[in-house]
Parts: C-alpha cells; sequence; structure tokens
C-alpha cells in the first residue's frame, strides 16, 4: 500500500507548545505527510499519512531532533497503511488539551492505570469480577466494542468524568478494565478514577487498533468495526480497511476526540 499511516501521542511537559507550532509543520510538510497534530502544554497528539520513508523521518525528528529536545522519546506509536491518502491537508493545532477532559487533577505524568498487552486482555475482561469500560463516544460504541462493555453513552470525552460521577463507586467497581481507539483518553481516564479513589484500574496498551493488529481474529472477543480518525473511517482485525458508511464520513469530517 502507498501510504503509511501513524497514530501517535505522548504526555510530556511542553511548555513551550505554541513556539513548536510552526517548525513541526515545516518539518511535516518537508516529509510529504498530511493529517492532524494536537499540540498542547502536556504534550502531543497527533495521525499523520504520507510515504513511508516520510513518516520514519518524521517520527526521528520528534524523537531525536533538536526541536523536542528528547522529550519525546517515549511516543506512544501504531503503525497502519492506507490505499490512498486518508487525509486531505495538514494541520498543527493549539489546544488546552491533547484529549479534552477538563480535569486538572487527571495527570498521567504523575499516575495512570495499569497496561494491559494485547496478549492478556481477554484474560482480563473475561474475569466475572472485571467492569470492562468503553471510554469512546457513542457513535464509535456503536461501530464497535468489545462484548460485554459498558457504553457510557457520551456524546464526547469531555463528559466522561460526570459519567464516572453518576455511576461509578470505588467501592462497589473494585476492578475497572478501560480501552479507548489507541490508548489515551484511557491515560486519562484512569488517571482520573485513581485520583477519586479506584485502586484497580487498567487499561488496554496501545489501545483496540494494538489489539487488532496483534490479536488474531479467531480469538478476538471485538466485535464491530474500530473507527479511526481519518477517510478510512473504519478498521477490522489486521487493521484491515473497511467500507465507509456516509454517517461515518460526516462524523469524520467534523472530528472527534482523540
Amino acid at each position: 500500500m502507498p501510504y503509511k499511516v501513524a497514530a501517535f501521542y505522548q504526555f510530556a511537559a511542553l511548555p513551550d507548545f505554541r513556539t513548536l507550532r510552526e517548525p513541526l509543520y515545516a518539518i511535516c510538510a518537508a516529509n510529504g505527510v498530511k493529517g492532524s497534530v494536537l499540540l498542547a502544554a502536556e504534550g502531543v497528539n497527533g495521525t499523520l499519512a504520507g510515504p513511508e520513508e516520510g513518516i520514519a523521518a518524521l517520527l526521528h525528528e520528534l524523537r531525536h531532533g533538536a526541536l523536542f529536545g528528547g522529550r519525546l522519546n517515549n511516543l506512544e506509536l501504531k503503525f497502519s497503511h492506507a490505499a490512498v491518502m486518508p487525509f486531505g491537508r495538514l494541520k498543527v493545532r493549539l489546544k488546552k488539551e491533547i484529549v479534552t477532559l477538563g480535569d486538572t487533577s487527571a495527570d498521567p505524568t504523575r499516575q495512570v492505570g495499569i497496561y494491559i498487552e494485547p496478549s492478556e486482555w481477554n484474560a482480563l475482561i473475561g474475569a466475572p469480577d472485571t467492569l470492562v469500560l468503553d471510554t469512546r463516544n457513542a457513535f464509535e460504541v456503536a461501530m464497535g466494542t468489545f462484548e460485554g462493555a459498558l457504553d457510557p453513552k457520551i456524546a464526547s470525552f469531555g463528559q466522561f468524568k460526570d459519567f464516572a460521577a453518576r455511576h461509578l463507586d470505588p467501592g462497589t467497581h473494585r476492578r475497572i478494565a478501560m480501552f479507548c481507539t489507541g490508548g489515551i483518553r484511557c491515560e486519562k481516564a484512569s488517571a482520573h478514577l485513581l485520583a477519586r479513589g479506584f485502586e484497580q484500574v487498567y487499561h488496554l496498551k496501545g489501545g483496540i487498533l494494538k489489539y487488532l493488529e496483534n490479536v488474531p481474529e479467531a480469538d478476538s472477543r471485538w466485535r464491530g468495526e474500530c473507527f479511526v480518525f481519518d477517510e478510512r473511517v473504519a478498521l477490522g482485525h489486521g487493521l484491515r480497511e473497511r467500507d465507509a458508511q456516509p454517517l461515518a464520513q460526516e462524523f469524520a469530517r467534523e472530528g472527534a476526540d482523540e
């Protein structure tokens, strides 16, 4: 396939994030990539597509180049491919948060839940005392989710803290296993729950995308398709592209949480 797609994020202290926007845009453009990158004081979050050599050069610059000075040396990365360019343009935007929760106590650089590898996920969510929690919005959940998962029925991730306040109790829900598309929402959500006194909080490392990439379809507990934030709209097992749906295309144009 002609285009490589890289989804990445890292929570890291970037107090100079405003000055990083223009040089980062120039680096992306010079390497022939398109897509979207969010910069905030708390880190970086993006999905970009381009030729394989362009993606490789960009990621090398992010992790080892002078612009970030080694601050992005622990990027969470996921790769897939696209038959055609899945983005119409390049955007580098400045934000208050790289994923919006609106809770200053939820700081993934201080505390996060326990990471669970895709190979161990089925055993965790199959345990009878585990509450399996989908942290994505209702549109994404409707396209696909893990069997038995609780749908919080939220319109955006910013509503997660209100859902948790109403429906989750540290005394009742002693073990929570949460998941999202690529992992970033679970970083914030797990930090939020830990700050509220929940003790056993787990999240799927690399998110649904890493699970679909690594777990054979015959062994999978995933049902449906995984919405992605580009014009491919949804991916299946093995990160295969699926046929787009008009409603999903409309949602993709409007943007979403991750």
